[in-house]
């Protein structure tokens, strides 16, 4: 039998201030360490949102994107972003972009205003019913109002009959800040006289949101195009040009002017004179409608095409997020060889696409005789001399809602691309809103029944089984030192 050897009073007296000791150390190491987080954790409270926050979100909603850092930079003048909000009514996400633009610049201050203790305060700068969580965003005399609405932006799914709700906190308030400060806003040109369109009202948010001023322009009225026009538009004309007036849109583009064309086949008569604008590059056009015959190449009906897009940078940034515009109703559009680099085809058919010649009067989706053959181009960019450029979608009706919804949006951040390419491309024009939808996934039931097994019995059991074998093993080691 194994015999115990007893400690004498001088040994436990030593053994316990050793013990003692130990426990002294153990305290105050973990009273400094305490002290270290606490001092560590005021450190990190005062320190901006930018570097205490991340964001993990699928689509980077509370991220400040790096044209919202250039335009905030290049700051000169002091802005005033008011914050209108009733005390306890703050949105968490809104709150937190506001305090990364506060700490962004020196520049920038941001002011909360409550409606209960300043009820005429928006009353100065929009004459709309103010929401909780809208903005005011001021710098001297000119001011942007941001309503709650423009912030979640709601619009709707064709597929569903639901709205599909997306974040544009950034890009409103990087626009409104640029706007603000800058007096010199592009100015945009759009023609009229000849049965055009009214720009429909999505497009035309999107152009006032980019800061980009809009002008009417009547070509029969003017001598010249005016000097101060960045751009000049022509949107869905219903009957044709002058020869004057093409005359004059050719000497603006060669003059180094920008011109954005989105014009289709017409019900009546043609727009011979304004497609002669495309002759003296090399462009020439086939009568009728486009038909889609690879049905991996059009939506819904065959004239509802889906193009393939050629690199660019129109083009690219679709291309990089996998969006698919759609060309419905479209003239077609050949390129000679003669035509060299001046040319980029931006949207072209598939081989099996053919332009119907009977245009509006077609009876059949099927090849006919005198029907054109593919690949046929419905989007191009022109480069001109002096450094004028002209693009060109040979579809009119690609930006109305139903086709522009029918492609996510694509058709109308396609134009976009366009006219702030054609304008000079600007920081706050980049920024495009962020979807809140979400991606549902779904499982069979035999699926979900395993899982549930896995996560409530066999999972748990598995632990426990660990645990038990965990302790087991260890009083038997405890037993055999002993």
């Amino acid at each position: 039998m194994k015999r115990w050897k007893l400690l004498s009073d001088g040994g436990r007296a030593e053994r316990n201030r050793i013990a003692f000791q130990g426990g002294s150390y153990s305290l105050i190491a973990t009273a400094v360490v305490l002290a270290i987080l606490i001092a560590l954790n005021i450190l990190v409270s005062a320190l901006p949102a930018n570097l205490t926050k991340y964001d993990i979100s699928a689509s980077k909603l509370y991220s400040i994107t790096s044209n919202t850092k250039v335009v905030v930079n290049a700051l000169e003048e002091d802005v005033t972003i008011y914050w209108i909000v009733q005390s306890g009514e703050e949105d968490d996400v809104i709150e937190t972009l506001l305090n990364k633009y506060d700490s962004l610049s020196d520049h920038i201050t941001v002011v909360k205003k409550n409606p209960d203790v300043y009820p005429t305060f928006a009353e100065q700068y929009t004459s709309e019913t103010v929401q909780n969580n809208s903005l005011v965003v001021e710098c001297g005399e000119r001011s942007r109002f941001i309503g709650y609405d423009d912030i979640y932006v709601q619009e709707p799914d064709i597929y569903s009959y639901s709205y599909n709700t997306s974040f544009d906190g950034e890009g409103a308030i990087t626009s409104a800040i640029d706007y603000v400060v800058t007096e010199d806003l592009p100015q945009l040109y759009v023609v009229e006289g000849h049965g055009e369109q009214a720009l429909p009202d999505n497009f035309q948010e999107q152009i006032e949101k980019e800061n980009i001023e809009i002008n009417t322009l009547s070509l029969l009225t003017v001598d010249a195009i005016p000097e101060e026009a960045d751009c000049v538009l022509i949107y869905e004309p219903s009957s044709d040009l002058s020869e004057q007036e093409v005359e004059m849109l050719s000497s603006y583009a060669e003059a180094g002017g920008k011109l954005l064309v989105m014009a289709g086949p017409t019900e009546e008569g043609s727009l011979s004179n304004l497609y002669s604008l495309l002759s003296d590059y090399g462009v020439s056009t086939t009568e009728g409608i486009v038909v889609e015959g690879d049905r991996e190449h059009y939506t819904g009906y065959p004239y509802v095409l889906l193009p393939e897009m050629s690199s660019h940078a129109i083009t690219d940034p679709l291309m990089e997020e996998h969006y698919y515009p759609n060309m419905p109703i479209s003239q077609g559009m050949t390129v000679d060889e003669t035509a060299g680099s001046a040319v980029t085809v931006l949207l072209s058919t598939s081989e099996e696409a053919f332009s119907k010649s009977a245009g509006y009067q077609l009876t059949s989706y099927e090849k006919e005789e005198g029907d054109v053959d593919g690949p046929i181009a419905v989007g191009l960019s022109i480069d001109c001399s002096n450094e004028g450029q002209i693009v060109w979608f040979s579809s009119a009706a690609f930006l109305d809602d139903m086709y522009n919804a029918l492609s996510s949006g694509s058709n109308s951040d396609l134009a976009m691309n366009a006219l702030s390419s054609l304008i000079g491309e600007s920081e706050a024009m980049a920024i495009r809103s962020k979807s809140l939808n979400y991606n549902y996934l779904s499982i069979s039931d035999s699926t979900a029944s395993l899982l549930k097994t896995l996560m409530i019995g066999v999972f748990p059991l598995g632990y426990l089984g660990i645990g038990v074998c965990v302790i087991v093993k260890r009083r038997r080691e405890q037993h055999e030192a002993g």
